[in-house]
């Protein structure tokens, strides 16, 4: 039998406290600080696979000589399976290093086995996706359709010595083939509790309705429509322009199903960001029946209602990257058409905040100026939890996040 068909047909099993194992695990610098490592080619698939069947509380690794604390991961799905416990893992250098990195780690520990599981599941504000799947979506470890894996998948990540490698070339300090290594930019952490952070406890969970690998879908909060959505990165970004490539680019997905989606119901969106006064970012996604108004229309009443404001919004070449004209951290709002034309103002001053649902409450567009506050728009829980799973069942066809 199967190491991972012997646990996982325990019922009892909950994971072990301490994992020790000399060489780090595959892709465990996912959703975290890259280490000062060639993550390229260290890291033993074996391990991750262990890693992820045995759910360590604390792993601890020391082959690369490299101290390195994880932010650590959670074990399950959000809303999608029962919330577990979170693993932490922690690389400690040589001891005696001439870099006088940490080499010896002090913690103390209740064995999972005296924990109430109220205690255990507990999530801290800084937990990530776990870097073992593929997505978040995703409820199948990539690893594990066999513990052992081939000789030809784990002949890099040998730790004895090499006769079939070419010997007397001198190796590069960067890595193989004289290759530096790529070091992710730092990811910002939220200051203080973020509504947003969707590991944070402060997320209104019952809200999301899809949930990819670095973006999320939710119900707006007293929204205009009972389809209106926001778009929000899964880690702390505060902006558009502050996302990561891999960001925008499922985000870009998001928006394209969100297109499909709201057609199919004879509605076109209308998208808006304002980065001012918030810090997160909240893609705001609206839909507007066709029969209300053209896309032209949408774009002039936009316009129009910000000159009678002195807001001077301008329109943008539709291919334009919003990073090529505004730098991080300049506020900002910027309204996205679904004809893919885009107004843009910089803001420099006071700016309304409910200014892009007040264009859209307006009678030129949805003829409902009552909800253009979004505290005179908000429900019960229960209403909330009902509308977010008639989306949920209505967008599944067109999420592309749970497309094989």
């Amino acid at each position: 039998m199967s190491l991972k068909m012997s646990l996982t047909s325990n019922s009892k099993f909950r994971g072990v406290d301490i994992l020790l194992t000399s060489p780090w695990p595959k892709d465990v610098w996912n959703y975290g600080n890259a280490p000062d490592v060639d993550v390229k080619t260290c890291g033993s698939a074996l391990v991750a696979n262990l890693a992820a069947i045995l759910k360590p509380r604390y792993q601890f690794s020391a082959l690369q000589g490299e101290n390195y604390e994880r932010l650590p991961y959670r074990n399950h799905v959000v809303l999608q399976e029962n919330a577990q416990h979170v693993s932490r893992f922690i690389a400690l250098a040589s001891v005696g290093n001439p870099g006088k990195k940490k080499y010896i780690y002090a913690f103390s520990i209740v064995p999972i086995s005296l924990m109430e599981s109220a205690e255990l599941v507990k999530q801290p504000l800084d937990v990530t996706e776990n870097p073992y799947r593929k997505s978040g979506r995703d409820t199948k470890w990539p690893l594990m359709t066999s513990f052992l894996t081939s000789p030809q998948e784990e002949a890099s990540q040998q730790f004895f010595f090499d006769l079939s490698r070419q010997q007397g070339k001198k190796r590069h300090p960067g890595g193989r083939d004289g290759q530096t290594a790529k070091q992710p930019k730092k990811h910002p952490q939220p200051t203080g509790p973020c509504w947003f952070c969707l590991a944070s406890l402060e997320v209104e969970k019952h809200l999301v309705v899809s949930i990819g690998e670095h973006c999320y879908v939710a119900l707006a909060k007293g929204g205009l429509t009972s389809d209106h959505v926001l778009i929000l990165p899964i880690g702390h970004y505060q902006a558009m322009v502050d996302l990561s490539s891999e960001v925008v680019e499922e985000c870009e997905k998001y928006k394209a199903s969100l297109k499909k989606f709201y057609k199919s119901k004879g509605k076109r969106y209308v998208m808006f960001e304002r980065n001012y006064r918030s810090q997160h970012l909240q893609l705001q996604v609206v839909p507007v029946p066709l029969s209300c108004c053209t896309t032209e229309d949408l774009k002039e009443t936009f316009i129009s209602q910000a000159e009678e404001q002195n807001i001077e919004l301008l329109e943008i070449p539709e291919h334009t990257d919003i990073k090529q004209i505004v730098q991080p951290g300049t506020p900002y709002f910027y309204v996205e058409l679904d004809n893919g034309e885009k107004l843009f103002h910089r803001i420099k001053k006071n700016f309304p905040l409910q200014f892009g649902r007040e264009v859209l409450a307006s009678e030129a567009i949805l003829n409902m100026p009552t909800r253009a506050d979004w505290k005179a728009c908000t429900m019960s829980r229960d209403e909330e939890e009902s509308l977010a799973k008639s989306f949920r069942k209505d967008f599944e066809p067109f999420d592309f996040s749970l497309q094989d």
